[in-house]
């Protein structure tokens, strides 16, 4: 497993992941919206000073999913956290690897301070991944999002640079 910036021929996995039912449960996105198109905009916009978005990636150069860090604000020293895998790298131990290396370009490339991250709170497996690898859990947002007709609370979470280097 490796990170590198997203390619055009990353599209089609990105497509599959947004456009599955069981993955954008969880996201804000609505399907529908996405298109070849949009996704290889974002793919051509993906790689910024402010938002750095990275394919994981196997052996073989096959994209498995996008790790994220979102929102970089160098004032603050902070930014946002963000990973969706395609279904053939769910449980294999991919997306663990993926968050400590994006932690560490995080914390020791850019210098940041801390990375946040906010999650639907019904998508439990996400949030029992996240306190695993050591994000700590700061507050809820109630009625935050207006998803599929009904309105969805969102967790926050943390991990600080000194927390994680220990």
């Amino acid at each position: 497993m490796k990170l590198r910036q997203l390619a055009i021929k990353d599209s089609q996995g990105m497509l599959e992941w947004m456009k599955s039912k069981d993955i954008n449960q969880y996201f804000r996105i609505n399907p529908a919206d996405v298109t070849v198109e949009t996704v290889q905009k974002f793919i051509n916009e993906s790689f910024t000073d402010i938002n750095k978005n990275y394919a994981i990636v196997d052996s073989n150069d096959e994209y498995l999913g996008t790790i994220s860090l979102k929102n970089i604000d160098s004032k603050n020293n902070n930014a946002e956290y963000a990973i969706s895998l395609r279904e053939c790298a769910k449980g294999t131990g991919v997306a663990k690897l993926a968050t400590i290396e994006l932690l560490n370009i995080a914390f020791k490339t850019l210098n940041l301070n801390k990375v946040y991250l906010n999650v639907l709170s019904k998508n439990i497996r996400a949030i029992k991944f996240y306190e695993k690898i050591g994000f700590e859990y700061e507050g809820e947002f109630l009625d935050h999002f207006y998803i599929n007709g009904k309105y969805e609370n969102i967790k926050w979470y943390g991990v600080r640079k000194v927390k994680f280097e220990k």
